[in-house]
């Protein structure tokens, strides 16, 4: 018995010394600065979150991808006009989001935030491979249910992934003017080759291919998921995520595409997203899925950079080998250096936008 004993607590010392991944410590963040409202920014109410006035920001939460959504967080209401009217909704994976919500309180005591559970089992068994097995992780998927997690009362939110930094006031992209017709306005992006983010066996079925894009309001183009404009009580009404969730029980039976949670998006709104200034979503800076090479900004106006694709500017700086524009990014990093706790994003852990 003593013996016995001797090895459960052995055991138990064991698990305390060496926790899970969940239970890891966090990375340590700094203060980040006070803002506040200007002038002419609507009053705050009693309201709550149910406030006609907020600008509502959605956003995954997770351990690995935390230094890119604190520098997001931090460029968001840095560049914001009325930076007190900002609500943010994170979706976090459940359980585990004391630790989180720890953080972003001691980073941002001032930010208006609420964290809501995802639980992987939700979408684990339409999860299909990918060219990379990042995008295969379960909250790239939780943007599909952000109108089931979000209160009714929010009419629309923006959706960001946690790779992106704002340059300008996000009020202006909240204020976007989404048609009757429209359930999803962003940045599109036609001089793309559209037909590449599906297989040949796609295109070839005579039941899919063009067909599923006819009648459309306007010819597919591609665009980025990583920067959305959602109505959510349009979404709800026409039931959109299932329709996201059929086409990727399409995937399971056949394959249709090689991505992650880019394609089902494109199956059910390209050619009919209400068109914003590509000037929201500089993206790619992350380079390819493949090799995360450096790429500079597109031609024109800056309002959002967005570092999608597999390299990421917190793991390039600090690895050693930055791109120039992660020294931009860097400016918002809030991440104390130094924390044996934190360690670079793993290749594996959550994804973030795929192109």
């Amino acid at each position: 018995m003593r013996a016995a004993g001797a090895a459960v607590a052995l055991l138990f010392f064991f698990l305390l010394a060496v926790p899970g991944e969940a239970a890891a410590a966090l990375p340590r963040f700094a203060e980040a600065p006070q803002y506040r409202n200007g002038e002419g920014c609507p009053a705050a109410t009693a309201a709550g979150v149910c406030d006609p006035g907020l600008v509502h920001i959605a956003m995954t939460l997770d351990a690995h991808y935390l230094r890119g959504s604190m520098a997001a967080i931090y460029s968001l209401l840095k560049h914001a006009s009325c930076p007190e009217s900002l609500f943010f909704h994170f979706l976090a994976a459940a359980p585990g989001d004391g630790e989180l919500r720890a953080a972003l309180a001691a980073s941002f005591p001032s930010l208006r935030f609420e964290i809501y559970p995802f639980r992987a089992e939700a979408v684990a068994g339409l999860i299909s491979a990918s060219v990379r097995a990042a995008l295969e992780a379960p909250l790239n998927y939780a943007r599909n249910h952000l109108a089931d997690l979000l209160p009714p009362c929010v009419p629309r939110a923006i959706y960001l992934d946690s790779d992106v930094l704002a340059a300008d006031d996000v009020r202006r992209l909240w204020e976007t003017r989404l048609p009757a017709a429209a359930v999803v306005a962003a940045p599109e992006y036609c001089h793309a080759n559209f037909s590449r983010y599906f297989t040949p066996a796609f295109w070839s079925d005579p039941a899919l291919g063009a067909r599923v894009f006819a009648g459309r309001r306007r010819p597919p183009c591609y665009f980025n998921t990583g920067v959305m404009v959602i109505d959510l009580r349009r979404w709800r009404a026409g039931n959109y995520r299932r329709r996201i969730e059929r086409w990727m029980e399409i995937q399971k039976e056949r394959r249709i595409y090689e991505l992650g949670s880019l394609p089902p998006f494109l199956l059910v709104f390209a050619g009919e997203v209400e068109a914003v200034d590509l000037r929201w979503n500089q993206h790619g800076l992350g380079g390819d899925n493949v090799h995360g090479s450096c790429r500079p900004l597109h031609d024109g106006p800056v309002s959002l950079m967005h570092w999608s694709g597999k390299g990421k500017p917190w793991d390039r700086l600090d690895a050693g080998r930055p791109c120039p524009l992660d020294h931009t990014w860097k400016s918002y990093d809030l991440y104390i250096a130094g924390d044996a706790s934190s360690a670079a994003s793993p290749a594996s852990g959550p994804a973030l936008s795929a192109w």
